[in-house]
């Protein structure tokens, strides 16, 4: 599975990049506080957040490889120079696929020790000097920066083993990388340490976090609230029991898909890369596996 998703998108998303011009849209989160997403809809990777400030300018995640210049291009149109830092939030290529580029430009990347493993295991990611995290935590850290306290945690085994959400405390936002898929089926990677039960718990611990003022960056999706985390959440936990009713009705798993039980939610949140197929298939999998 982890594999046929990572083809989906990789090579759909490297072959859109090539094949057209692909540039970056912002959305202002909170004060200095920015939400940077492919123009016109174009796919450039997952969402990246963007502090600026007159002391540093951080990151969160910073896209595809192929369009990490025109990331480059809106950072500094934004806040006048390059990233001093980069936090990735989990592994993907659709998160770090420019992390090299971006040390070459003087930043600093963070992420996760779990992060740090997989990407220098895999030849692809350990592209070269600056490819790979150079600070890395197990737990937590907390950046004072800008007037802002972002306090960046560890997610167990949710998307991935190695996520990290950062909560900017004084402006009431949350980064919380490929942890929230708004309004769409999530990518829960299994391959990769990810897991449903996680998943729903990371979806719990932000709302745990967040009131009604709270916004989030998401990694896919439009800036979400709390409520739209709680429908996510709700879609999850439902979408869930109906595949186990099934499956304690001793039906096979393709007898399921063509059963349908997600039927209900596929019009709201089948997408290109999760399709209500793939999604009934990774609750399959998660619910007959040790």
């Amino acid at each position: 599975m982890k594999k046929l998703l990572a083809v989906l998108l990789l090579a759909a998303s490297f072959a859109q990049a090539q094949d057209s011009a692909i540039t970056y849209d912002h959305e202002v989160v909170a004060p200095g506080i920015y939400r940077l997403t492919g123009a016109d809809g174009q796919f450039a990777g997952g969402g990246v957040g963007l502090l600026t400030g007159e002391e540093y300018v951080v990151l969160i995640d910073d896209g595809l490889f192929p369009t990490g210049e025109a990331l480059l291009a809106k950072v500094l149109e934004l806040a006048g120079r390059p990233a001093d830092f980069i936090i990735n939030t989990h592994v993907h290529g659709d998160h770090t696929g420019a992390n090299q580029l971006f040390a070459s430009n003087g930043a600093i990347i963070v992420a996760h020790d779990n992060l740090r493993k997989r990407m220098q295991a895999d030849a692809e990611q350990n592209a070269g000097p600056g490819a790979l995290p150079i600070i890395t935590f197990s737990d937590e850290v907390t950046f004072h920066i800008n007037s802002q306290e972002a306090f960046v945690f560890h997610i167990d085994d949710a998307h991935t083993d190695g996520d990290a959400a950062i909560l900017f405390r004084e402006a009431n936002v949350i980064a919380s990388g490929d942890i929230v898929f708004r309004g769409l089926f999530p990518f829960i990677d299994l391959d990769s340490g990810g897991s449903v039960a996680g998943f729903k718990n990371a979806l719990r611990k932000l709302i745990s976090m967040a009131d009604d003022k709270t916004r989030f960056i998401s990694g896919h999706g439009p800036i979400a609230t709390r409520a739209g985390l709680e429908a996510d959440l709700a879609m999850l936990i439902d979408a869930e029991a109906r595949v186990k009713a099934l499956l304690d009705k001793s039906m096979s798993a393709d007898d399921i898909v063509a059963a349908n039980p997600l039927a209900s939610y596929h019009d709201q949140y089948s997408w290109g890369f999760i399709t209500t197929e793939i999604m009934t298939r990774t609750l399959i999998r998660s619910l007959t596996t040790d």
